[in-house]
């Protein structure tokens, strides 16, 4: 993650620091880009029909509409910064997924589901906590991960991030970075 680390520092914030200015690579196949950046919004939309997906993301088993899509996606951008997920397959980068930094919350989406269980959210989740380290930030937390997202809640876990207490239908949790 070295490389990871020079690269977010490379790329300097723009404005006040709040919003990452340009695309921040992650490796050669995968890299983050700034929400505004760049329009996903149909790829997303099909992500969002995935009832299992959105059972993991919402706890409920309900596709999104598309004033759902755009009421989250403005939601997340005015709270956090709010990514797209590429990845880069025969030349061409695609969107697989979002993900959101945010002190108060991490969320992360990957839709496409060809590219889910294969360890990109480590890689993601591992940036975005250099990121804020590199912003300074004490520590980072995740309102909640539903008890039967198996998958997130490891995923999260070998971060470092710690149980922080019980929500209604699962765990917060926490991540010390100082």
């Amino acid at each position: 993650i070295t490389g990871v680390m020079v690269l977010i520092k490379q790329q300097l914030f723009c404005g006040k620091g709040k919003q990452m200015k340009r695309i921040l690579q992650i490796d050669n196949a995968l890299r983050l880009v700034p929400y505004y950046k760049v329009n996903h919004c149909e790829e997303a939309f099909a992500w969002y029909q995935d009832v299992n997906l959105v059972h993991l993301v919402d706890g409920v088993k309900k596709p999104y509409s598309q004033e759902t899509l755009e009421a989250m996606y403005s939601h997340l951008d005015q709270h956090g910064e709010l990514f797209w997920i590429e990845v880069k397959e025969k030349g061409e980068w695609f969107p697989i997924g979002d993900v959101t930094l945010s002190q108060d919350n991490l969320p992360i989406v990957i839709g496409n589901s060809a590219y889910q269980h294969r360890g990109l959210g480590k890689k993601i989740l591992s940036a975005l906590i250099e990121l804020a380290r590199v912003k300074g930030w004490k520590e980072l937390r995740v309102k909640e991960i539903y008890t039967y997202n198996h998958a997130s809640r490891r995923c999260f876990k070998s971060l470092g991030f710690v149980e922080n207490g019980a929500t209604e239908k699962g765990m917060s949790f926490v991540l010390k970075l100082i």
